[in-house]
């Protein structure tokens, strides 16, 4: 006779990791993970854009086999202010936070609060290492791949290339990856930061700011959806990974004061 146990789980168990590092790892291989689903099946791009693309009569000087039609949403103007205002929002957050970690480095002693200035040096570090440097500067002007309004398939003139290959005959401010999605990852990180007492009220509005900006992108015909994924989920990685630095550091710092005392 076989005892089953009431607490004994059914099915696969999924074990979160429980360090700060631990959770580095796992979002830098989803990254690289992802990356390589959308490589092997590009069709996954070209199957979403193709939902916000709508085809139309070619004109007589259209070239034989052209293909004609547009992004509506990219022609609203209700979505075209939207995405502005989610455009400069991260970085009205950045000039709050910069002001506020030069505050907070203006005390001294014991009114200087070492957990905040943590915390702003991680959320300040992860922007500029990650949308504006990774992305913007690195990725998006080497990387080549062209729009999905410039490519053929709706309607442009460069050929479709898959997520991350170099292939591609864009010259500068390319699909991969997309930086707006880049920070709106960034917003997404800061609700870690906010305290217990806001986080409610705050989650919803950020959350939603930072599906939509993305998913406008995506509308927009501006980036595939492994543009907009990828880069989203880059600021989580660099996040994390500046997060786990310094938890690291501060541990090491904790254990030399303990030793000297």
């Amino acid at each position: 006779m076989t005892v089953f146990s009431k607490n004994r789980p059914r099915g696969p168990v999924i074990r979160l990791p429980k360090t700060t590092f631990g959770a580095f790892m796992l979002l830098f291989w989803t990254w690289w993970a992802l990356l390589i689903v959308f490589r092997a099946v590009p069709g996954i791009d070209i199957y979403f854009s193709q939902l916000f693309f709508v085809r139309a009569d070619c004109d007589a000087a259209a070239a034989a086999g052209s293909i004609c039609g547009g992004f509506p949403y990219r022609d609203s103007g209700n979505f075209d202010l939207l995405r502005t205002v989610f455009f400069r929002l991260p970085y009205v957050v950045a000039i709050v936070m910069v002001w506020k970690f030069i505050e907070c480095h203006q005390q001294h002693g014991a009114t200087f609060n070492a957990v905040r200035a943590r915390k702003l040096k991680v959320a300040l570090g992860t922007l500029l290492i990650g949308p504006v440097l990774l992305v913007n500067v690195i990725l998006k002007e080497h990387w080549g791949r062209p729009r999905p309004i410039q490519t053929d398939i709706f309607g442009g003139a460069l050929h479709f290339v898959e997520a991350g290959s170099l292939a591609g005959k864009c010259v500068s401010n390319c699909s991969f990856i997309s930086g707006e999605a880049a920070s709106a990852g960034w917003l997404f990180c800061l609700l870690l930061f906010v305290p217990k007492s806001l986080r409610y009220a705050v989650a919803a509005p950020l959350a939603a700011v930072s599906i939509l900006t993305p998913a406008m992108r995506l509308s927009f015909g501006a980036h595939y959806l492994s543009d907009v994924a990828l880069g989203w989920l880059s600021s989580l990685v660099v996040f994390a990974a500046l997060l786990a630095l310094t938890e690291s550091q501060q541990h090491q710092k904790n254990s030399e004061n303990r030793m000297n005392f």
